[in-house]
């Protein structure tokens, strides 16, 4: 065990791996995993069948480990939250988990290091980001890609930046677990999810570096089309509301310009672009609000009170784009509809991120979960 983790992790933490027809690396998983201070391994085999048997009885030969199965395959995200419900129920005053691969591509010394600073920092989630840029890493390029994507997405969707959204190493604050555990998704998606839970209940988020490695190490169960679908289904959920009342108030605003403005009075003051910004505001953030309620948020607060909180972000952004379209149309002496509403459109585009996160947010936020630290104040390694 290295000497900076000793005495922390022991007793306090549980390493969670869920695991689907797994290789031999999943019990040198273990044996490392024990060496560097864990005390008590959940291994969750997600429905992998009779073939593997011995693998998983293999992993059972050390003291430290509780296997849990599924009958069925039913996804990592379900088999990380069957671990999650055990610890609740039956590792009261532990301090939290630590969710790794079993595969060997998570080194068992960045999970003790994950969890360490986890303990440290009191309450927030650490994610391990992998160093894919380290030589010899020999990460696929169809990875970084994907990893950059995805974090790219998170980010435009809750304001929470994570430059490794897909790690499965992760330490979690019990506390935190109750609320992490009802995110939706059962399968990759679940991970996706997850951050952007903690991200709305203010959760903090931290990253810790950790070894990318992807050579000699067991096959993935991801499937690319499929679980890359669900992870971005998700977040584009949240963001196609959004999206739909957009572009009902561009139309509206061109329709306006089109057909209303030739007729309002006061053309050399430009007040047709306000009107017609208003009227098409309205419109649009009745649609946006009835969908976000109703179907994205599932707000079960008060109408008259998500009404309000809609109407003070609303009005405020509403009279922002108006304005600022108005003094771009001046500057650029633009006049045809289909031009001011290129200007409209760019102008909204900057303003829909601060929009969307303000809705997430506050407005169709709910009641705020409080998040407490029953083991607060402990210097690690002390007795629970």
């Amino acid at each position: 065990m290295p000497a900076e983790f000793e005495g922390v992790i022991s007793g306090r933490l549980t390493a969670v791996i869920p695991s689907y027809r797994p290789d031999g690396k999943l019990p040198e998983t273990v044996a490392g995993l024990a060496d560097a201070g864990f005390d008590d391994i959940m291994i969750v085999d997600d429905g992998s069948g009779a073939g593997y048997e011995e693998i998983f009885a293999a992993c059972e030969a050390c003291p430290a480990v509780t296997l849990l199965r599924h009958g069925e395959n039913l996804g990592k995200g379900a088999a990380t939250k069957t671990a999650f419900a055990y610890f609740l129920e039956h590792r009261a005053g532990r301090d939290g988990v630590v969710t790794l691969d079993g595969t060997g591509r998570h080194l068992p010394d960045d999970a003790a290091a994950c969890g360490a600073r986890m303990l440290s920092e009191g309450g927030k989630v650490v994610i391990g980001i992998r160093d894919f840029a380290a030589k010899g890493a020999g990460v696929p390029f169809g990875i970084r890609i994907a990893r950059f994507i995805t974090s790219l997405m998170v980010k435009l969707s809750c304001g929470c930046y994570v430059s490794d959204t897909q790690s499965g190493l992760r330490a979690i604050p019990a506390a935190a677990l109750p609320l992490l555990a009802a995110a939706e998704g059962e399968r990759y998606e679940y991970g996706t999810n997850m951050l952007m839970a903690a991200a709305a209940a203010g959760i903090g988020i931290a990253g810790q570096k950790i070894t990318a490695v992807y050579r000699g190490t067991g096959k993935p169960h991801f499937r690319p089309i499929p679980d890359t679908f669900r992870i971005y289904a998700q977040i584009l959920k949240f963001s196609a509301s959004s999206f739909i009342s957009y572009s009902f108030d561009l139309l509206a605003f061109y329709l306006l310009q089109k057909f209303l403005a030739p007729h309002i009075g006061g053309a050399s003051l430009r007040l047709d672009v306000v009107i017609c910004t208003v009227i098409a505001r309205v419109l649009s953030c009745t649609l946006n609000f009835t969908l976000n309620r109703n179907a994205v948020f599932r707000s079960k607060d008060r109408l008259a009170k998500t009404v309000f909180k809609y109407i003070a972000v609303a009005v405020p952004i509403m009279l922002t784009s108006g304005g600022l379209v108005t003094l771009l149309r001046r500057l650029f002496g633009a006049s045809y509809p289909s031009v001011v509403t290129a200007i409209k459109l760019l102008v909204d585009t900057c303003l829909y991120f601060a929009n969307y996160r303000m809705q997430r947010r506050w407005v169709f936020a709910g009641k705020k979960q409080t998040i407490t630290d029953n083991n607060k104040g402990k210097a690690p390694g002390e007795g629970l």
